[in-house]
């Protein structure tokens, strides 16, 4: 399958759609337009929550639409949370952490193969408080709202790093493990 072919799925064309509003959130953040930031947001929530449904119904499910779709999440929250960073709103580390945790993932489940990714509960948690943190302070801004305050969302921020680390270091440890030539251990894979 050709690289227009793949795109042209109804699932990864909603997922294209996410990887195309990241940098422009990202600017509406950094130009501090919270009612189209918000507006920006909620689309790309609404991309993320479709194009996986999309994938089941039409039977477009494939590895590259998943790692697509992960790519297009930590895309969008990496510009989100590096634009609130570069405001001072949050934390400056917490969009390199995202980074490197995506990475991760992809690298250690080795995200194009037909066994797809594979998430931590902790990971997946974590994805979702990405999207939590992007959005608490725009919608916050768009209301008009004085809570949370900044102290609020940098430690939570600050929080998120850490279970991030968490995270990070617990798939390091599981990897670890995996490549163990232990006797009965059947996570084992050999090289």
């Amino acid at each position: 399958m050709d690289a227009t072919a793949i795109w042209s799925t109804r699932a990864n064309a909603l997922t294209l759609v996410r990887l195309l509003l990241a940098p422009a959130f990202a600017a509406a953040v950094l130009d501090r337009a919270p009612v189209f930031a918000t507006a920006l947001f909620f689309l790309a929530v609404g991309t993320d929550l479709a194009d996986g449904w999309v994938a089941r119904r039409y039977g477009e499910e494939t590895p590259f639409g998943g790692f697509a779709d992960h790519a297009a999440d930590a895309i969008f929250v990496v510009t989100g949370t590096a634009a609130l960073a570069r405001t001072g709103v949050l934390p400056a580390p917490l969009p390199w952490l995202i980074a490197a945790a995506f990475l991760q993932y992809a690298l250690d489940s080795r995200a194009l193969t037909a066994s797809g990714l594979f998430p931590s509960r902790l990971g997946r948690w974590n994805g979702i408080a990405y999207y939590v943190i992007a959005a608490i302070p725009i919608v916050r801004d768009a209301l008009a709202l004085v809570w949370p305050g900044p102290d609020l969302l940098r430690a939570l921020g600050w929080a998120l790093i850490a279970s991030t680390a968490v995270s990070m270091a617990d798939r390091l440890q599981t990897w670890r493990r995996r490549l163990r030539p232990e006797a009965g251990n059947p996570d084992h894979r050999s090289q």
